[in-house]
């Protein structure tokens, strides 16, 4: 009997299963792995940061980070950002949980959220920056030529 109540509600449990996998936190940072030249990882940062002075003015901005940044590009955006004269927050795992939680308004942040995706779709030789602020995202495409990158295209900006 106790089974037959369990396969009953099978339908409601495979629906609340998917609405968490739906919930779950979206993998950011930088996927190109460690083989990656450091002067690449710094070429995507500058363009980045180009971009980023040109949709959000420096010493009025300031940038919370939601992921944390141990990665080269990671390092040299942050970096670059600073030179430009953003304010940064640096990522703190428990913080973050708790800026999360809209029903507190001590943790309420006053900044930007920033979070990057750096990937490169299999077989090709194309690598992308996707950089999400707030709820908008930045994206482009790079080729890789003679051990260098240039943009496949121009920005692409999803509001």
């Amino acid at each position: 009997m106790t089974m037959r109540k369990l396969l009953g509600h099978a339908p409601l449990l495979f629906l609340l299963a998917g609405l968490a996998g739906c919930a779950s936190i979206e993998p950011y940072g930088n996927f190109l792995g460690a083989n990656a030249p450091a002067t690449l990882n710094e070429k995507l940062a500058a363009d980045t940061v180009k971009q980023l002075t040109v949709l959000y003015p420096p010493a009025s901005t300031r940038f919370d980070l939601g992921q944390p940044t141990p990665d080269a590009y990671g390092s040299a955006l942050v970096e670059s950002l600073r030179i430009k004269g953003y304010a940064i927050l640096e990522f703190e795992p428990d913080e973050a949980a708790q800026a999360d939680n809209p029903d507190n308004p001590d943790t309420a942040r006053p900044g930007l959220s920033l979070r990057y995706v750096l990937d490169a779709p299999a077989s090709t030789n194309l690598y992308r920056v996707t950089v999400m602020v707030g709820s908008q995202s930045l994206s482009r495409a790079y080729v890789a030529q003679n051990d260098t990158v240039a943009p496949a295209g121009s920005w692409v900006r999803k509001e």
